[in-house]
Protein backbone atom coordinates (compact mmCIF):
# COMPACT_ATOMS: atom_id res chain seq x y z
CA UNK A 1 0.00 0.00 0.00
CA UNK A 2 1.36 3.22 -0.72
CA UNK A 3 1.42 5.86 1.81
CA UNK A 4 -0.92 8.14 3.01
CA UNK A 5 -1.00 11.52 2.95
CA UNK A 6 2.47 12.99 4.72
CA UNK A 7 0.72 16.47 5.14
CA UNK A 8 -1.58 15.03 7.57
CA UNK A 9 0.68 12.71 9.11
CA UNK A 10 1.14 14.77 12.07
CA UNK A 11 -2.62 15.44 13.20
CA UNK A 12 -4.50 14.40 15.93
CA UNK A 13 -8.18 14.73 16.12
CA UNK A 14 -9.59 17.60 17.72
CA UNK A 15 -8.79 18.01 21.44
CA UNK A 16 -11.49 20.11 22.26
CA UNK A 17 -14.36 18.03 20.51
CA UNK A 18 -11.91 14.92 22.22
CA UNK A 19 -12.79 17.06 25.85
CA UNK A 20 -16.81 16.92 24.71
CA UNK A 21 -16.64 13.34 24.31
CA UNK A 22 -14.84 12.41 27.49
CA UNK A 23 -17.30 14.61 28.78
CA UNK A 24 -20.11 12.70 27.78
CA UNK A 25 -18.26 9.55 29.20
CA UNK A 26 -18.24 10.35 32.80
CA UNK A 27 -21.36 13.26 33.30
CA UNK A 28 -18.90 15.75 33.29
CA UNK A 29 -20.37 19.37 33.24
CA UNK A 30 -19.37 20.39 29.96
CA UNK A 31 -17.31 23.41 30.14
CA UNK A 32 -14.97 22.57 27.25
CA UNK A 33 -16.35 23.08 23.49
CA UNK A 34 -17.77 26.42 23.41
CA UNK A 35 -21.31 25.81 22.73
CA UNK A 36 -24.86 26.83 24.76
CA UNK A 37 -27.51 25.24 26.52
CA UNK A 38 -29.96 27.47 26.17
CA UNK A 39 -32.09 28.27 23.43
CA UNK A 40 -31.29 30.66 20.39
CA UNK A 41 -33.97 34.13 20.53
CA UNK A 42 -37.63 32.82 19.82
CA UNK A 43 -37.89 35.01 16.82
CA UNK A 44 -35.27 32.43 14.75
CA UNK A 45 -36.89 29.47 16.18
CA UNK A 46 -40.52 30.52 15.00
CA UNK A 47 -38.89 31.19 11.65
CA UNK A 48 -37.57 27.85 11.58
CA UNK A 49 -40.67 26.07 11.94
CA UNK A 50 -42.26 27.99 9.56
CA UNK A 51 -39.33 27.45 6.74
CA UNK A 52 -40.02 23.37 7.29
CA UNK A 53 -43.27 23.79 5.55
CA UNK A 54 -42.02 26.25 2.47
CA UNK A 55 -40.01 26.13 -0.39
CA UNK A 56 -36.21 25.80 0.89
CA UNK A 57 -35.05 22.35 0.96
CA UNK A 58 -32.96 22.38 -1.97
CA UNK A 59 -29.67 24.04 -3.17
CA UNK A 60 -29.47 27.26 -2.53
CA UNK A 61 -26.87 30.06 -4.56
CA UNK A 62 -23.69 28.66 -3.84
CA UNK A 63 -21.95 31.38 -2.15
CA UNK A 64 -25.13 32.13 -0.54
CA UNK A 65 -29.00 32.67 -0.55
CA UNK A 66 -30.05 36.14 -1.30
CA UNK A 67 -32.40 37.24 1.02
CA UNK A 68 -29.74 35.96 3.34
CA UNK A 69 -26.85 38.07 2.02
CA UNK A 70 -29.08 41.06 1.96
CA UNK A 71 -29.73 40.82 5.72
CA UNK A 72 -26.15 40.38 6.26
CA UNK A 73 -24.62 43.27 3.95
CA UNK A 74 -27.17 45.34 5.57
CA UNK A 75 -25.96 44.33 9.31
CA UNK A 76 -22.61 44.58 8.68
CA UNK A 77 -22.45 47.64 6.49
CA UNK A 78 -23.86 49.51 9.64
CA UNK A 79 -21.69 47.64 12.03
CA UNK A 80 -18.10 47.85 9.72
CA UNK A 81 -18.94 51.50 8.55
CA UNK A 82 -19.18 50.69 4.84
CA UNK A 83 -21.33 49.72 2.48
CA UNK A 84 -21.18 46.17 1.70
CA UNK A 85 -22.36 44.51 -1.95
CA UNK A 86 -24.35 41.69 -0.98
CA UNK A 87 -23.70 40.25 -4.43
CA UNK A 88 -19.63 40.53 -4.70
CA UNK A 89 -18.41 41.04 -1.46
CA UNK A 90 -20.09 38.13 0.77
CA UNK A 91 -20.19 34.58 0.75
CA UNK A 92 -21.79 32.35 2.93
CA UNK A 93 -20.15 29.31 4.24
CA UNK A 94 -20.42 26.12 6.40
CA UNK A 95 -19.67 28.12 9.51
CA UNK A 96 -16.58 29.80 10.40
CA UNK A 97 -14.11 26.78 10.17
CA UNK A 98 -14.73 26.56 6.03
CA UNK A 99 -15.00 30.68 5.68
CA UNK A 100 -11.53 30.24 7.29
CA UNK A 101 -10.18 27.38 5.28
CA UNK A 102 -11.61 28.93 2.25
CA UNK A 103 -9.65 32.00 3.04
CA UNK A 104 -6.77 30.66 3.50
CA UNK A 105 -6.77 28.49 -0.03
CA UNK A 106 -7.62 31.61 -1.89
CA UNK A 107 -4.69 33.78 -0.63
CA UNK A 108 -1.72 30.78 0.41
CA UNK A 109 0.29 28.96 -2.31
CA UNK A 110 2.38 25.77 -1.07
CA UNK A 111 5.29 27.19 0.32
CA UNK A 112 4.06 30.03 1.96
CA UNK A 113 4.40 31.35 5.40
CA UNK A 114 1.34 32.74 7.46
CA UNK A 115 1.87 34.67 10.74
CA UNK A 116 -0.24 32.80 13.70
CA UNK A 117 -0.41 34.57 17.26
CA UNK A 118 -0.20 31.93 20.08
CA UNK A 119 -2.24 30.79 21.78
CA UNK A 120 -4.76 30.48 18.68
CA UNK A 121 -7.56 28.11 18.03
CA UNK A 122 -6.51 24.86 17.04
CA UNK A 123 -7.84 25.37 13.16
CA UNK A 124 -5.50 27.71 12.17
CA UNK A 125 -2.38 25.51 12.04
CA UNK A 126 -4.29 23.04 10.96
CA UNK A 127 -5.68 25.46 7.78
CA UNK A 128 -2.11 26.34 7.18
CA UNK A 129 -0.68 23.02 6.97
CA UNK A 130 -3.89 22.18 4.50
CA UNK A 131 -2.97 24.80 2.62
CA UNK A 132 0.52 23.91 1.81
CA UNK A 133 2.36 26.83 3.84
CA UNK A 134 3.91 26.80 6.70
CA UNK A 135 2.80 29.01 10.16
CA UNK A 136 5.28 31.25 11.76
CA UNK A 137 3.83 31.58 15.33
CA UNK A 138 4.33 34.89 17.46
CA UNK A 139 3.51 34.63 20.91
CA UNK A 140 0.87 36.52 22.92
CA UNK A 141 2.38 37.53 26.51
CA UNK A 142 0.40 36.64 29.47
CA UNK A 143 -1.25 37.83 31.48
CA UNK A 144 -1.79 40.42 29.04
CA UNK A 145 -1.62 38.56 25.95
CA UNK A 146 0.00 41.67 24.23
CA UNK A 147 2.17 40.75 21.47
CA UNK A 148 5.83 42.40 21.26
CA UNK A 149 6.30 44.89 17.94
CA UNK A 150 10.13 43.62 17.70
CA UNK A 151 9.18 39.79 17.20
CA UNK A 152 6.23 40.25 14.77
CA UNK A 153 8.61 42.59 12.70
CA UNK A 154 10.72 40.09 12.82
CA UNK A 155 7.67 37.51 11.91
CA UNK A 156 6.66 39.66 9.07
CA UNK A 157 10.56 39.86 7.56
CA UNK A 158 10.52 36.37 6.82
CA UNK A 159 7.38 37.53 4.16
CA UNK A 160 4.62 35.83 4.95
CA UNK A 161 1.79 36.18 2.69
CA UNK A 162 -0.94 36.93 5.15
CA UNK A 163 -1.51 37.14 9.08
CA UNK A 164 -4.46 35.20 10.51
CA UNK A 165 -5.86 37.47 13.33
CA UNK A 166 -8.69 36.73 15.77
CA UNK A 167 -10.27 39.06 17.64
CA UNK A 168 -11.72 39.04 20.05
CA UNK A 169 -9.23 36.19 20.79
CA UNK A 170 -9.91 32.18 21.78
CA UNK A 171 -8.67 31.03 23.80
CA UNK A 172 -7.16 33.80 26.34
CA UNK A 173 -10.06 36.35 25.54
CA UNK A 174 -7.94 39.24 24.52
CA UNK A 175 -9.89 42.25 22.65
CA UNK A 176 -6.60 43.87 20.45
CA UNK A 177 -6.60 47.49 20.82
CA UNK A 178 -6.92 50.18 18.24
CA UNK A 179 -3.38 50.88 18.52
CA UNK A 180 -2.28 47.35 18.16
CA UNK A 181 -4.35 46.61 15.15
CA UNK A 182 -2.77 49.67 13.49
CA UNK A 183 0.88 48.61 14.39
CA UNK A 184 -0.68 44.94 12.46
CA UNK A 185 -1.76 47.20 9.90
CA UNK A 186 1.52 49.02 8.96
CA UNK A 187 3.40 45.67 9.09
CA UNK A 188 1.04 44.16 6.59
CA UNK A 189 1.35 47.43 4.51
CA UNK A 190 4.97 47.62 4.39
CA UNK A 191 5.84 43.58 3.95
CA UNK A 192 2.56 43.35 1.67
CA UNK A 193 0.90 40.50 3.38
CA UNK A 194 -3.49 39.62 3.64
CA UNK A 195 -4.33 39.64 6.88
CA UNK A 196 -7.64 36.90 7.78
CA UNK A 197 -9.32 37.83 10.41
CA UNK A 198 -11.85 35.62 12.85
CA UNK A 199 -14.29 37.82 14.69
CA UNK A 200 -16.95 35.54 15.25
CA UNK A 201 -16.93 36.71 19.04
CA UNK A 202 -17.67 40.47 17.68
CA UNK A 203 -20.33 41.14 19.80
CA UNK A 204 -19.34 39.74 22.55
CA UNK A 205 -16.88 42.24 24.56
CA UNK A 206 -16.56 43.48 27.94
CA UNK A 207 -16.72 47.38 29.10
CA UNK A 208 -14.61 49.09 28.79
CA UNK A 209 -12.87 47.17 25.55
CA UNK A 210 -14.47 48.02 22.21
CA UNK A 211 -14.27 46.16 19.02
CA UNK A 212 -12.62 47.49 15.97
CA UNK A 213 -13.33 45.73 12.57
CA UNK A 214 -10.12 45.67 10.71
CA UNK A 215 -10.99 46.11 7.55
CA UNK A 216 -12.22 49.25 8.80
CA UNK A 217 -8.96 50.52 9.67
CA UNK A 218 -7.46 52.79 6.58
CA UNK A 219 -5.98 51.08 3.70
CA UNK A 220 -7.14 47.84 5.30
CA UNK A 221 -9.96 46.98 3.47
CA UNK A 222 -8.12 45.94 -0.05
CA UNK A 223 -6.24 43.15 2.02
CA UNK A 224 -8.43 41.78 4.66
CA UNK A 225 -10.59 38.73 4.54
CA UNK A 226 -13.04 38.79 7.24
CA UNK A 227 -14.39 35.54 8.26
CA UNK A 228 -17.54 35.48 11.06
CA UNK A 229 -19.97 33.19 11.84
CA UNK A 230 -23.49 33.41 13.52
CA UNK A 231 -22.71 30.92 15.76
CA UNK A 232 -21.84 32.47 19.23
CA UNK A 233 -24.47 35.28 18.61
CA UNK A 234 -27.47 33.77 18.08
CA UNK A 235 -26.74 30.45 19.99
CA UNK A 236 -26.85 28.58 16.90
CA UNK A 237 -23.41 26.57 16.41
CA UNK A 238 -24.97 23.26 15.14
CA UNK A 239 -26.45 25.52 12.31
CA UNK A 240 -22.86 25.87 10.43
CA UNK A 241 -23.71 28.98 9.06
CA UNK A 242 -20.36 31.45 8.55
CA UNK A 243 -19.05 34.01 6.12
CA UNK A 244 -16.51 35.85 4.67
CA UNK A 245 -16.48 39.70 3.73
CA UNK A 246 -13.45 40.75 1.14
CA UNK A 247 -12.97 42.59 -1.70
CA UNK A 248 -14.79 42.00 -4.86
CA UNK A 249 -11.80 40.32 -6.41
CA UNK A 250 -10.74 38.70 -3.92
CA UNK A 251 -14.59 37.46 -3.11
CA UNK A 252 -14.60 36.35 -7.03
CA UNK A 253 -12.07 33.38 -5.53
CA UNK A 254 -13.45 32.28 -2.47
CA UNK A 255 -16.50 31.80 -4.11
CA UNK A 256 -14.18 28.78 -6.38
CA UNK A 257 -12.79 27.37 -3.94
CA UNK A 258 -15.83 27.68 -1.46
CA UNK A 259 -17.92 25.96 -4.22
CA UNK A 260 -15.66 23.04 -4.41
CA UNK A 261 -15.12 22.68 -1.05
CA UNK A 262 -18.71 22.22 0.10
CA UNK A 263 -21.06 23.56 -2.57
CA UNK A 264 -23.19 25.47 -0.08
CA UNK A 265 -24.72 26.05 3.36
CA UNK A 266 -27.65 24.58 4.08
CA UNK A 267 -30.45 26.67 2.57
CA UNK A 268 -33.70 26.14 4.99
CA UNK A 269 -31.14 27.50 8.12
CA UNK A 270 -29.91 30.50 5.75
CA UNK A 271 -33.64 31.60 5.49
CA UNK A 272 -34.45 31.08 9.36
CA UNK A 273 -31.78 32.96 10.48
CA UNK A 274 -32.72 36.16 8.53
CA UNK A 275 -34.83 37.72 11.57
CA UNK A 276 -31.99 37.76 13.71
CA UNK A 277 -29.84 39.54 10.86
CA UNK A 278 -32.40 42.43 11.77
CA UNK A 279 -32.22 42.61 15.13
CA UNK A 280 -31.98 45.64 16.49
CA UNK A 281 -28.92 47.36 18.66
CA UNK A 282 -31.15 46.64 21.90
CA UNK A 283 -30.70 42.54 21.04
CA UNK A 284 -26.83 43.07 20.85
CA UNK A 285 -26.70 45.04 23.84
CA UNK A 286 -28.64 42.35 25.94
CA UNK A 287 -26.40 39.78 24.78
CA UNK A 288 -23.71 41.33 26.01
CA UNK A 289 -25.17 42.21 29.15
CA UNK A 290 -26.08 38.39 29.90
CA UNK A 291 -22.94 37.44 28.77
CA UNK A 292 -21.22 39.90 31.32
CA UNK A 293 -23.02 38.74 33.90
CA UNK A 294 -22.17 35.37 33.39
CA UNK A 295 -18.52 35.83 33.18
CA UNK A 296 -18.59 38.16 36.58
CA UNK A 297 -20.40 34.40 38.05
CA UNK A 298 -17.83 32.02 37.16
CA UNK A 299 -15.04 34.57 37.60
CA UNK A 300 -16.17 35.66 41.21
CA UNK A 301 -17.05 31.51 41.78
CA UNK A 302 -13.44 30.37 40.78
CA UNK A 303 -12.09 33.04 43.35
CA UNK A 304 -13.98 32.14 45.65
CA UNK A 305 -12.97 28.78 45.46
CA UNK A 306 -9.26 29.91 45.74
CA UNK A 307 -8.53 29.36 41.70
CA UNK A 308 -6.17 31.43 40.05
CA UNK A 309 -7.09 32.48 36.21
CA UNK A 310 -7.88 34.84 33.81
CA UNK A 311 -10.33 37.33 33.51
CA UNK A 312 -11.17 37.73 29.76
CA UNK A 313 -11.75 41.17 27.86
CA UNK A 314 -14.13 39.28 25.27
CA UNK A 315 -15.36 36.04 23.90
CA UNK A 316 -16.53 33.90 26.51
CA UNK A 317 -13.52 31.86 27.59
CA UNK A 318 -11.67 31.60 31.06
CA UNK A 319 -7.96 30.08 31.40
CA UNK A 320 -7.11 28.53 35.02
CA UNK A 321 -3.54 27.63 35.95
CA UNK A 322 -3.13 24.41 37.74
CA UNK A 323 0.71 24.37 38.46
CA UNK A 324 -0.33 23.69 41.91
CA UNK A 325 -1.37 20.45 40.97
CA UNK A 326 2.01 18.91 39.93
CA UNK A 327 0.78 17.34 36.69
CA UNK A 328 3.22 17.21 34.09
CA UNK A 329 0.45 16.91 31.69
CA UNK A 330 -2.30 19.38 31.22
CA UNK A 331 -4.31 16.76 29.02
CA UNK A 332 -4.26 14.23 32.37
CA UNK A 333 -5.21 17.30 34.52
CA UNK A 334 -8.61 17.60 32.24
CA UNK A 335 -9.23 13.73 32.07
CA UNK A 336 -8.92 13.33 35.76
CA UNK A 337 -11.14 16.61 35.85
CA UNK A 338 -13.96 14.80 34.22
CA UNK A 339 -13.66 11.54 36.02
CA UNK A 340 -13.03 12.65 39.39
CA UNK A 341 -14.67 16.31 39.65
CA UNK A 342 -17.47 15.89 36.95
CA UNK A 343 -16.54 19.12 35.02
CA UNK A 344 -15.08 19.59 31.18
CA UNK A 345 -12.44 21.54 30.02
CA UNK A 346 -9.40 21.58 27.43
CA UNK A 347 -5.98 21.45 27.80
CA UNK A 348 -3.98 25.10 27.21
CA UNK A 349 -1.63 22.61 25.26
CA UNK A 350 -3.69 22.76 22.34
CA UNK A 351 -3.65 26.02 21.69
CA UNK A 352 0.15 27.42 22.85
CA UNK A 353 2.89 26.73 20.30
CA UNK A 354 4.70 27.10 23.44
CA UNK A 355 5.40 24.53 26.18
CA UNK A 356 2.51 25.57 28.32
CA UNK A 357 1.08 22.33 30.44
CA UNK A 358 0.03 24.49 33.15
CA UNK A 359 -3.36 26.20 31.40
CA UNK A 360 -6.42 24.48 31.26
CA UNK A 361 -9.71 26.24 29.53
CA UNK A 362 -13.14 26.85 30.18
CA UNK A 363 -15.83 28.32 28.63
CA UNK A 364 -19.43 29.92 30.58
CA UNK A 365 -21.83 29.94 27.83
CA UNK A 366 -23.82 28.10 30.14
CA UNK A 367 -27.09 28.50 32.06
CA UNK A 368 -26.52 30.06 35.68
CA UNK A 369 -27.89 26.54 36.90
CA UNK A 370 -25.18 25.00 34.72
CA UNK A 371 -22.12 27.45 35.78
CA UNK A 372 -23.32 27.48 39.76
CA UNK A 373 -23.33 22.80 39.54
CA UNK A 374 -19.52 23.27 37.69
CA UNK A 375 -18.49 25.67 40.46
CA UNK A 376 -19.85 23.42 43.32
CA UNK A 377 -18.23 20.14 41.40
CA UNK A 378 -14.72 22.64 41.80
CA UNK A 379 -14.84 23.28 44.92
CA UNK A 380 -13.17 19.32 45.18
CA UNK A 381 -10.05 20.93 43.62
CA UNK A 382 -9.75 22.35 47.46
CA UNK A 383 -8.52 18.56 48.64
CA UNK A 384 -5.87 17.58 46.13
Amino acid sequence: MQPLSTRTAHFTDSVIRRMTRISNQYGAVNLSQGFPDFDPPQAILNRLAEVAHEDFHQYSITWGAQNFREALAEKQSRLMGREIDPNSEIVTTCGSTEAMMAAMMTVANPGDKVIVFSPFYENYGADTILSGAEPIYVPLHPPTFDFNVDELEAAFKQHPKALILCNPSNPCGKVFTRTELETIADLAKKYDAYVITDEVYEHIVYAPYTHTYFASLPGMWERTISCSSLSKTYSITGWRLGYTIAPAEITDRIKKVHDFLTVGAAAPLQEAVIPGLRFGRDYYDELLKTYTHKRDLFVQGLDAIGLEHTTPQGAYYVLMDISRYGYKSDLEFCEMLARDVGVGAVPGSSFFREDVNHLIRFHFAKRDETLHEALNRLEKLKKL
